[in-house]
């Protein structure tokens, strides 16, 4: 039935922009396709769980309310709510097949993801600075860092995502689509859904190329950048402070893995390449679904002191009384 609605793209426009739309994301799979449903679920569940107990333990020990904390719980929150805005409805599709969602709770859907995931480039960036300061300007650590002096730095990056996100989203709720109204995706990816446009799409996919490099790729450079400069003052000085880059390797972890699916998933869209359908939908899925399962075990078992905490957590746990 996909197959058959989305060879449609061959047949002229017609006068006609539709309003519904139906997430196929894996269709190429068929009977097999319920069965994403039990790894897709438990990885759900994952993310849920490590990223709450992160959570609660920067949170809950005050050892742990430092800025580097407390922006590896703000990565955490992200991480949280991230795959809500997506993973239920297409586990239902997995299952039940209900794949049906309105184009206005399409755009809801892409502005939440694209916004609330800008901000997995852009703490680690915050991060960045915390370390440039903690390592290369200890002095200076607490006078820029305390929350006056921070904002400067957050409210600037705050309103860029906002800004790039709500142009580009307002941009494709403009379009009018006539083309089909099966988007080969498991959520309302921008170019998914633009894609299905009947008229000019150059200026939604311009836009799309800018909040791309203003943001991922911009954040991605200053953090670079930053770590070069951290490095470099680390090597200069000896082996004194080779102990604290420990947590800088963490970060490069981290942002190494995102970028991987980051890029994939963004040159899928806009290269000719041999990516099936599935594969295309896979990746662009996992960039989003991926770091949020496993960053947090990543800095659980890279961060001394959270791994302290944690552990000291489960004992707490098994000495209780019932």
């Amino acid at each position: 039935m996909c197959e058959k609605v989305i060879s449609m793209k061959n047949f002229p426009a017609q006068n006609i922009s539709f309003t519904d739309f139906k997430l196929v994301g894996f269709y190429s799979l068929e009977e097999w396709r319920p069965f994403l449903f039990i790894p897709f679920f438990l990885m759900f569940l994952l993310s849920i769980f490590a990223n709450s107990i992160l959570i609660y333990l920067i949170i809950s020990q005050r050892s742990l309310h430092s800025p580097m904390y407390v922006l590896i719980g703000l990565m955490a929150v992200v991480h949280l709510i991230l795959p809500m805005f997506f993973v239920p409805h297409m586990l239902l599709s997995f299952l039940f097949n209900w794949s049906g969602i309105s184009l206005t709770g399409c755009l809801i859907q892409m502005f939440c993801i694209h916004y609330v995931g800008a901000f997995q480039s852009t703490l680690l960036l915050w991060m960045a600075i915390d370390r440039y300061f903690a390592i290369c300007k200890p002095l200076y650590y607490h006078k820029y860092m305390e929350i006056r002096n921070f904002m400067k730095f957050v409210v600037v990056l705050v309103i860029r995502n906002g800004l790039l996100t709500i142009t580009m989203v307002s941009l494709a709720g403009k379009l009018s689509f006539c083309v089909t109204n099966i988007i080969d995706h498991c959520f309302c990816e921008h170019m998914a859904l633009v894609q299905l446009a009947c008229g000019d799409i150059s200026i939604n996919n311009l836009v799309g190329l800018l909040t791309a490099f203003l943001i991922p790729t911009a954040d991605c450079i200053l953090i670079i950048f930053s770590y070069v400069v951290i490095f470099v003052s680390v090597f200069r000085s000896g082996k004194a402070q080779m102990k604290a880059i420990n947590t800088c390797i963490t970060h490069l972890i981290v942002l190494t893995c995102s970028l991987i699916f980051a890029l994939t998933a963004f040159m899928s869209y806009r290269t000719k390449n041999n990516f099936s359908p599935s594969s295309r939908v896979f990746v662009s899925t996992m960039y989003i679904f991926f770091p949020s399962c496993f960053n947090p075990i990543i800095y659980g078992l890279r961060t001394k002191e959270i791994r302290q905490k944690l552990l000291q957590f489960f004992n707490n746990i098994k000495v209780s009384p019932l």
